[in-house]
This record gives C-alpha cells, structure tokens and sequence, in this order.
C-alpha cells in the first residue's frame, strides 16, 4: 500500500458513519495493514496532522476535525484555463447541510486566482463561503436591492489531493533542476531534487511533495512523457494532469486472470433462457465493449421489450480489487485517441461483453409498451443470451430506409429492427409531450493517423437507429428507477435538479438579443418551444448551448430527486456497468428483486455511504468530461493550424454568436469549434461597432450582426492560450466579400474634408503662446 492509497482509506474510514476515533493501533488493525505498513501509517497521520486533515486528541486518538458550521464548506475546485476556479460544495456533507446556506441556489461559488492557496485540479477543499454586500452601484451598473451579487469562497486548505501531480517542461542549470508548469493551478516554478534521466526541454510529471503558499514548491519527477510534438505526448500530460490511470494494479489483474472464459453450465441453468430468440446489439461499428441487446416482439396489446444489460455484478464482487479499483475510476474515460478502461479489458471486451454467437450473462427488463407507449408491466430477471446480430448504427439505419439487411443475416432481423423504431418513434413522440427537452447537441469526431495526427474532423450524424436504442435505454433506466424507489432500497439514482428561475431570466435576454420571443421560459413548453423554433437556423447550437449553461448540471445522488430534461420523475443509469460504476450498483440493488434472484444477493451500501460513492462519481464524471474535450480541443487546434499553412486553405460555414468591442465571436458549426475574428482582422475600410444592434457596420454600409453566417477561414492559433482566430474568406479576385444585404463589391467612400474652424485658421494670434488652445483655463 501506497502513501495516496493509505491516506484515503484512513479518510474513507475516519469519515464513516458511526466512526469513533482510534489510536494508532486500532487503524491498524481496523485497515488490516501489515507489520511492514505500520511506520507508513505513523509518518502519514504525523503529515495528515500538520496539514490539518486530520486532529490528534486525547490518547493519541485520531479523527477528522469536527465540521465548521457557518461559512465554511467543503467540496471540490475546478480551474479555469486563466487560473480563476470554481467550487462545488458536496451536498450530503454533514457540515455542509449544518451551514446554513442554500446548496442548491449556491451550487457552485466563483474563486478568484489569488484564493485558490494551494489548490489543484481536482482536490477535495474546504472554503470560506463570501457573499458581498449588495451595493447600488458596482462597475458602472446599478443593482437593485433584490439582485444577489456573486457569491465567491476563498480556499481554507487542501483536505485531499486527488493526485498531487503537475506536468511542466523540465529545465536545467548545472547541478540545479526546475520544471516550469504552464498549469492554471500553480503556474510557475517547481523545484524538483533526486535522479531523473529526463533532459532539457522534455515534458515531465512531477509529484508535489511540499507546497506552502508564497514558498516555492518541491516534488520528484515520477515519469518523463519526451519531447513536445512528440505522438502521443500531448494526450499523456493531459492524463496525467487530470489524474487519470492507464493501467490496472497486478492484484486486479491476477483477479482479473481468474474470472473463466467461458459461462459456467450451472450459472446458465440457474437464468432464464433466451438464447434462442433474435437478442440483437446496436453500436457504433468501432465498438468492443457491447453493453446492451435488444429483442422486440409485436402483439396485440402492443410490444414487448426486452433489454438485456451485461451482468457485471455477476463476476465483479463488492470489497474485491477489482471493484475497489472499478469504484476508484467511476467509469471509463473516451480520449480522443484511446479508451481508459473502468474495467479490465480482458473483461469489458471479454466476458462480459455480449458478443454474438456466443453465451453472456445479462440483467434483463421486460417491459410491455402499449400503443400509445404507456408502460403497462415490468419484470426483471437474470438471463443467458447469445446475441443473434451485432448491427452498427450504420447498418440499422440502413435497414430502416428500406435497404436489406447484411449478407448472411438471421432471418427476421429486418422485421424486428423496423418494428422496433416504430415502437421507440411512439416512445419518442410521448416523450416530448410529457415534457422531455430536445438538448441533444451534434457530437464531432477528430480523426488520426498512426501517428497521432489529425487528418479530418466531422460531426456525427444521429440518425432513427440512434434514436431507437437510446429510447429503449431511457425507459428500462426508468423502470428500474421506479422499482427501486417503490421498495425503498438503497441505491444510486441519475438526477438533473430544476434550474435557477434567476439564470432563466437571464437566458430569456439573451434569446431575445438573437430576435427570439422566449415567453416564460420558466415553464418548460416555453423552452421546447423555443429550443423548436430555434431548428434550423444559424444560431441553433447557439441557444442549445446557452441554455444547458443556464441549467443545472446532471449528476448522481443517493435520493430520487426526478430528471428536468428528460421530464421524468424516477431515473436512474442501469444500461452501462462495463462503463459506469453508478450502473453496477443499480444491478447490485436490483437482484433482490428480480423473478430469479441469486442464492446469495450482494451487498449494497446504505445510504450515508451512497451519498458519498454518488459525489464520488459525479467528480470522476466530470473529469473524463474534462479529459475527453481537452484532448478533443487539442487535436482540433492542430488540425485547424494545419489548415492555416495549406496553400489554398479550406473554407468553413460560421455563424456570429456574439458581437465585442474587439470583433466577431464565431463559431465554425460543422466543427463546433468556436474562436473570434479581431476587428483588425475585418475586411479593409472603416469599422463602426454598434452594441445596441450588436453588429460592426463599415462606411460603405457592409454589415456583420449576430447571428450571421459567414464563410471563413483560420488566420491563427494560439496553442497556449488554446484560442482560434478566423478571418472572413474571400472568393478568388475578390476584394471583399459577398454579405447578403450589402454590395457584392465595394469601394470606401472618401471621407468629407472636415472644414476648419475660423479661428483655427489664425489660430495663434501674432505674440501668443502655442501652449494654450481656446476654452482651457490655467491650472
């Protein structure tokens, strides 16, 4: 066991429910560590001490220190690219809910760069809670008296690193080593001491070992990552600055070698039998990990849907190495170039993993639709399969337009698949009319060579065969939900909490600034409304994009707090265990309700520890969200400087989102990368900028507003500051560009001679100075 390792499980302990503090001794005992790990035990509750994490108190007794009530709160930072962050407060922590403040009006507080401490991405902290006294005026604007200015915190101390490691450049200087990080956290120097074989100008990971505020910090170098430009080594600094893992430990491995091949004959006697119906999967055509099949059936009464979900819980056990680490990842993390793993892959693209023509172990829900897509029974249970078809979304749509099916195909398969979309059209439309929102936004896909580098960047089209898996998920996710509260167990539950009426409002001004009349966007027909009339046009991403900014951000929670978006009142992820850890609890709560349930079901976590597994993997959640689009980013910039330096530079369509003093906001849309064109970077002439009109208007009268689209091309990027700048595109021996509603060509007209006042003309009079001009007064 590891210095990190021993930490948080003395923490995991320490926070516990019903946790009394203990001497030395007892953790060790408690933690079941060996006599070689007990001196790591003294020197980490010696450091846990000095840090503050932990207090010492009466005979030699540890425990956490007792929740500060009042402005304190404790949560997680994230940084912004300039050193700014924001916090987000853990919403079951006792001391938290003991403040007093309002968690969900304060979900997330602003801290400014100096306030941060020693902070880095990602660390567990504990804030000072600051609300500025409302003022009337403040930057030129007045406030009213009702406004709530924002709230800010200030970081108190680190309670706990989540990896402690920083990626810099490493330098040096005869027999003195340095590495100087660009990282918005702590941008600037670390001393670094001990051997290392990395030369400089390479990119290193270093582990932070001392770090005090207005001191310079000192660490080791763990890994040299190579040289800048290197394949490979961009998306390595980008792992490792957010901490994430690429390989497993040998004990879950040796677990992992365990686990047989084959499905055991006693296991499948003991499961329902579908193996001989058409269980068919939809996935991309790249897929390994298959979590879910599908089989239809068409009656009377309407359809039946079956959903069959790999059943994770079946090989991975509570308290085993392999779902401490499955638990410690929270879910697999999608770079742009790689796939980090919750699980092994010899099991996420093995065993587990429902690969046609062979057997697999599945929680299944029976659901029977009606044909108006009322649900009228459920069932669950665990089934064997032996998927029939494995489809990729390509191919399913193509059997939906009409088109047979692949060569060699099961009979029946087209059948079922085009009875399925009529059954998920009708899921689909009710859905909608119950409320749900439209906030799917276009996903885009940068492609690579072998080398890592970026050849072509698209959108992913989201076709009908799309949509009939993901309402098949949708509404198995939902059964299991409603089950699951209706018997009152434990379990993790996928929640999207009502917005803020406050950033509503401020919503509503900006669709309007776009010329949209929004209504009451407080009431969600007004938002599907205006999400629909928004189709379509140029600004579309534009206010999809505005309006998940204005809502509150998806998350796990051990209570059944509902889903805005999907308008639904039970919710929950049960249909990805290989990927999400969330899922394999779902399946953990769910088997003592199933019509076979196992002899012996697992044990589940009460609720106190939920809470925390649901922080938990809410953070790791949104660091792979993170991960996923800088690496995204990264690539698209290369991409896009690539295209600055080509002889005929490709055009792409834009759209003008904002309007500043200092130019154009524009977004690429079939790229969804988003940059500005600078005001001296506008066609030549004369540029007046008009914020109430939002728009820069030349002399000649060429325009260029919100909302506009616009041809344009890269002009430069600035890889550091990871910001692109376009410029308009010109046609061939054109001088300026084609707008509509201005002339295809134009000259500047010249300007007027400003006349001279008379007595300029004179100005000064014989035997005056030339110091003073009229209308000024000596001071």
């Amino acid at each position: 066991m590891d210095r990190k390792e021993l930490r948080g499980e003395l923490l995991r302990l320490m926070g516990g429910k019903g946790y009394r503090p203990m001497n030395k001794s007892e953790l060790s005992r408690e933690l079941s560590l060996s006599t070689n790990d007990r001196p790591l035990l003294r020197g980490e509750l010696a450091a846990m001490v000095k840090e503050g994490v932990i207090e010492e108190g009466k005979k030699g007794r540890y425990e956490t220190p007792k929740a500060k009530t009042g402005n304190h709160l404790r949560g997680t930072i994230r940084f912004l690219p300039r050193g700014h962050a924001w916090f987000y407060p853990d919403m079951a922590d006792p001391g938290n809910l003991a403040s007093g403040i309002d968690l969900k009006k304060y979900s997330r507080l602003h801290i400014p760069r100096r306030d941060t401490g020693t902070a880095l991405e990602g660390d567990r902290v504990e804030v000072i809670f600051h609300l500025p006294r409302p003022a009337r005026w403040r930057q030129g604007k007045r406030f009213s008296e009702e406004e709530e200015p924002d709230a800010r915190g200030k970081v108190e101390r680190v309670l706990e690193r989540r990896s402690g490691r920083v990626v810099g450049v490493y330098k040096r200087k005869g027999k003195f080593g340095w590495v100087e990080t660009e990282d918005p956290a702590m941008e600037g120097q670390i001393d670094v001491h001990g051997d290392t074989t990395a030369e400089p100008g390479q990119l290193v990971v270093v582990d932070l070992e001392q770090w005090e505020k207005h001191r310079t910090p000192r660490g080791r170098i763990l890994e040299v990552l190579g040289w800048p430009g290197d394949a490979g080594v961009d998306i390595m600094a980008v792992i490792h600055r957010q901490g994430l893992r690429t390989s497993f430990p040998e004990e879950v491995l040796r677990e992992t070698r365990a686990v047989p091949e084959e499905v055991d004959p006693k296991e499948i006697a003991r499961r329902e039998d579908w193996r001989d119906r058409l269980v068919i999967t939809i996935d991309p055509a790249d897929a390994k990990d298959h979590d879910d099949a599908i089989w239809v059936e068409k009656h009377g009464k309407g359809w039946t849907l079956a959903v069959h979900i790999a059943d994770v819980s079946h090989y991975v056990k509570p308290r085993t190495a392999l779902d401490k680490e499955a638990s410690e990842r929270g879910n697999s993390t999608y770079l742009v170039d790689r796939v980090l793993p919750m699980l092994p892959p010899e099991l996420s693209n093995g065993i587990c993993s429902l690969k046609p023509d062979v057997n697999r172990l599945t929680k299944c829900a029976v659901i029977e639709i009606s044909p108006t897509g009322k649900v009228s029974k459920t069932t669950f249970c665990d089934a064997v399969i032996n998927s029939q078809a494995k489809l990729s979304y390509k191919q399913a749509q193509a059997i939906l337009d009409g088109k047979p099916a692949p060569e060699g195909s099961v009979k029946g398969l087209e059948e079922m698949v085009r009875e399925a979309w009529k059954m998920a059209a009708i899921l689909r439309k009710k859905r909608f009319a119950d409320g749900a929102l439209d906030l799917e936004m276009p996903e885009i896909r940068v492609k690579l060579d072998e080398k890592g580098k970026p050849v072509e960047v698209h959108q992913v089209e989201h076709t009908a065969s799309h949509q009939l898996i993901e309402e098949c998920m949708l509404i198995a996710n939902e059964a299991v939900a409603r089950l699951l509260k209706i018997k009152n167990k434990p379990t993790i539950y996928r929640v999207h909490e009502d917005p803020d009426f406050g950033k509503l409002h401020e919503y509503t001004e900006t669709a309007r600034a776009h010329g949209y009349q929004p209504g009451d966007l407080t009431n969600r027909a007004h938002i599907q409304k205006l999400l629909d009339s928004a189709k379509g046009r140029p600004d579309e991403h534009l206010i999809k994009l505005g309006l998940l900014k204005s809502l509150k951000r998806a998350m796990y929670a051990a209570d059944p707090l509902g889903h805005y978006g999907l308008a639904k009142g039970d919710y929950c992820h049960f249909t990805s265990p290989i990927r999400r850890y969330a899922d394999l609890i779902v399946h953990r709560s769910l088997q003592a309700f199933l019509t076979n349930p196992p002899k012996q079901t697992d044990k589940v976590p009460g609720q106190n520890e939920l809470a925390e597994f649901a922080r938990h993997i809410s953070d790791t959640e949104r660091t792979s969200a993170e991960a996923e689009n800088e690496t995204k980013q990264l690539k698209m910039l290369e991409y896009l400087n690539l295209c600055s330096k080509m002889p005929e530079p490709p055009v792409f369509e834009g759209v003008v989102t904002d309007v500043r003093m200092m130019g154009l906001l524009v977004e690429a849309t079939d790229l969804g990368a988003r940059g500005m064109i600078k005001r001296e970077d506008l066609p030549r002439g004369e540029w007046r900028f008009e914020q109430s009109q939002m728009r820069f208007v030349s002399r000649s009268g060429l325009q260029f507003q919100l909302g506009q689209r616009i041809k344009m091309q890269v002009q430069r990027i600035d890889f550091q500051g990871k910001f692109i700048d376009f410029r308009i595109a010109l046609e061939k021996g054109e001088a300026q560009p084609k707008v509509h509603g201005a002339p295809a060509k134009w000259e500047e007209k010249p300007a007027k001679k400003e006349k001279k006042r008379k007595f300029e003309k004179s100005w000064p009079p014989k035997g005056k100075s030339k110091d003073r001009k009229p209308g000024k007064k000596k001071r």
